[in-house]
């Protein structure tokens, strides 16, 4: 059986992306590895951060490296909230770039948008169902 375990985002650096998620959406540290490697507890799904570096050793091909001065990658992060206008908030607070604010979508969810500090998409929202 296959299980979807983590995410890992390639950053700048490690521990202040761990910070930055520990502050913008209260997520736990699992554990961080010197300034390659780090993981955050967010339920069945591990949310990890690489160095670039780290990347770079672990795969033949360059990596292109997220940037707030770049259009964001075709791929998001998304955490769910009953409170999605409070949590965005606190993301822009935490050092969030603003991408969308919080919207009805035709659906049922509420949906916003932020970028994070090395530039990655991140979707807040109401759950499904």
């Amino acid at each position: 059986m296959i299980k979807f375990g983590y995410t890992i985002l390639y950053v700048k650096d490690v521990e202040r992306s761990i910070a930055f998620y520990e502050k913008a959406f209260g997520l736990k540290r699992k554990f961080v590895a010197g300034d390659a490697y780090g993981e955050l507890d967010t339920g069945a799904t591990t949310l990890s951060f690489a160095s670039i570096p780290q990347a770079q050793s672990n795969l033949k091909t360059e990596i292109q490296i997220s940037s707030l001065k770049e259009r964001p990658f075709g791929i998001e992060i998304g955490f769910t909230t009953n409170d999605v206008e409070g949590t965005y908030k606190k993301a822009i607070a935490a050092g969030a770039t603003e991408e969308a604010k919080a919207a009805h979508k035709s659906h049922g969810q509420t949906v916003a948008y932020v970028r994070d500090p090395d530039g990655f998409l991140v979707e807040i929202c109401t759950p499904m169902g």
